[in-house]
C-alpha cells in the first residue's frame, strides 16, 4: 500500500514538472483574440520567430504542414516522405493511411518521433499524448470509409498539437461529422487544417457545418485537388467566415494576432528549400 501511494505521488510530480515546461493548454478555452490578423510572411522558415509564444505554420503540399515552434522543435503532418530540399528532418511526423500521400512506409528512420494515425496490427486504436515540453502531440479518431487499403474503424486521426498557448487541429482525411464525444475530446481549436476535396472526404456541406460548431479563429484549407475545388468551398464558407488570400506558403500565429471573425486562410503550397533552411 505504502509503495503504491509513494508510486502515484512520484508520477503526480513528474507529470506537474511535465506540464511547467509546457505552455498551458488553450484547447478547452475560447482565445483571446484582436481585431484585425497581422501574418508576417517570411522567404525563409529558418528565421527567427518573435517570442515563445508565436508559431510558424507552412503548407507543404496536399495535407502536409509543417509547424514550428520559438525553441526549434517541428512537426510535420500526413507525413508521405518527400518534404523537399535540404535534407530538412522534422522532430515529429503525423501520418494517416487513407491513401498513399498521407503516410510513408518508409518514414526517415532520422524522425525521432513518427506517430501512425491508424489502428496497429492487434487491431487496437491509435493513442498518443506526446509531451516535448515546448510541444505537446495528441490524437482523437474517426473512422474512415474503407478502401483504397485504409482501416475503416478508427482509420483516421485528428492530430492535434499545443503549443504555444495555441490548439492547432489537422483533420487528416475526415470522412464524417465528428460526434459529441469527439468534439469533445478535440476541445477549442485555434487554428483548423481541414480536407476540402468535397468528395474523397467530407463533402463541402459537411465541412462547413464542422468549421461552424468548431469556431476555430483560423481556418487553413488543404486537401484541394485544384484551384475549382478551392474556390468552390471559399463560395461556401464566405457568406459566414472573413476570407484572406496571403499568397504565400506560411504564416506566423499567435493568441494576440487571432482575428476577431473566424477566417479562412488560404495558403499555397510550397516544399522546403534549401532557401527555407538559411542555407545560402
Amino acid at each position: 500500500m505504502i509503495f503504491r501511494l509513494i508510486t502515484a505521488f512520484l508520477m503526480l510530480v513528474a507529470g506537474a514538472a511535465s506540464a511547467q515546461d509546457r505552455r498551458a493548454s488553450h484547447c478547452i478555452a475560447l482565445a483571446n483574440s484582436a481585431p484585425g490578423l497581422e501574418y508576417v510572411q517570411l522567404a525563409s522558415f529558418a528565421e527567427p520567430l518573435e517570442d515563445e509564444y508565436t508559431v510558424r505554420i507552412r503548407y507543404l503540399d496536399h495535407a502536409m504542414f509543417l509547424i514550428g515552434t520559438y525553441g526549434g522543435l517541428t512537426a510535420v503532418t500526413d507525413y508521405s516522405g518527400y518534404l523537399g530540399q535540404g535534407g530538412f528532418t522534422p522532430d515529429v511526423a503525423t501520418m494517416n493511411n487513407a491513401h498513399g500521400t498521407h503516410w510513408t512506409s518508409y518514414p526517415d528512420p532520422d524522425i525521432p518521433y513518427v506517430l501512425q494515425g491508424w489502428p496497429d496490427a492487434e487491431g487496437n486504436a491509435a493513442v498518443h499524448f506526446l509531451d516535448l515540453g515546448e510541444m505537446l502531440v495528441r490524437n482523437v479518431t474517426t473512422d474512415n470509409r474503407r478502401g483504397m487499403g485504409s482501416a475503416g474503424e478508427n482509420g483516421n486521426s485528428i492530430f492535434i498539437f499545443e503549443v504555444g498557448g495555441l490548439c492547432i487541429g489537422h483533420m487528416g482525411h475526415l470522412h464524417h461529422e465528428p460526434s459529441p464525444a469527439q468534439y469533445a475530446a478535440m476541445g477549442r481549436l485555434d487554428v483548423t487544417m481541414v480536407a476540402v476535396d468535397g468528395g474523397m472526404t467530407l463533402d463541402h456541406a459537411s465541412v462547413v457545418r464542422v468549421m461552424q460548431r468548431l469556431k476555430s479563429s483560423i481556418i487553413i484549407p488543404m486537401h484541394w485537388f485544384g484551384q475549382l475545388t478551392l474556390e468552390q468551398f471559399i463560395a461556401r464558407m464566405e457568406e459566414d467566415f472573413a476570407i484572406e488570400r496571403t499568397g504565400d506558403s506560411q504564416i506566423d500565429v499567435s493568441l494576440r494576432n487571432l482575428p476577431s471573425r473566424p477566417t479562412v486562410v488560404v495558403l499555397e503550397p510550397r516544399p522546403i528549400s534549401a532557401q527555407d533552411l538559411g542555407a545560402e
